[in-house]
């Protein structure tokens, strides 16, 4: 009974997720859905002047990414990248929406614009980030004396990967 009622939980957190996604950053459509990964890692951002004054500037994400069982099967960084044991895609970003939590980064919408090596990421035309948490610039402590200085701030996303649409 305990194990049904956990299952049920998780599958009405997971539709959730689902449904507010689409409504904020739709799926490509009739695009097929050819993986999902957790991210964790963090966003790098630099403190620089900016607008007569200063401010934190996003410079590239850092982040680990695991597939359903727990095991990492990738890394995400600068370009932005995904890499995997099979190759690597690269995006732009073709949308994006803020996240519903506070202090996380936005719901994304990317395009491939370029890959490398076979399988899944050879085969990817769109990746989806959403279920955002944290990540989000520091609101302050970025001044003249912390110039050039960086700020780490850890997130977590849900990364979903698209073939092209049929």
């Amino acid at each position: 009974m305990r194990r049904t009622a956990y299952c049920l939980i998780a599958a009405l957190a997971v539709s959730n997720v689902a449904y507010a996604a689409d409504e904020l950053v739709p799926a490509p459509k009739g695009a097929p859905l050819l993986l999902a990964v957790d991210a964790d890692g963090v966003q790098i951002y630099t403190c620089e002047a900016k607008d007569q004054g200063f401010a934190w500037v996003f410079k590239a994400p850092e982040a680990n990414l695991f597939d359903k069982q727990g095991r990492q099967i990738g890394t995400h960084f600068a370009g932005p990248t995904w890499k995997f044991a099979d190759g690597s895609v690269v995006g732009e970003v073709a949308a994006r929406a803020d996240a519903p939590a506070s202090g996380a980064i936005p719901w994304l919408l990317l395009k491939a614009k370029s890959h490398e090596g076979s399988g899944m990421p050879a085969n990817t035309a769109f990746i989806r980030r959403l279920d955002t948490k944290g990540g989000s610039a520091p609101a302050a402590g970025c001044d003249a004396a912390h110039k050039g200085e960086q700020a780490r701030i850890r997130y977590y996303a849900l990364y979903q990967f698209f073939g092209a649409a049929k």
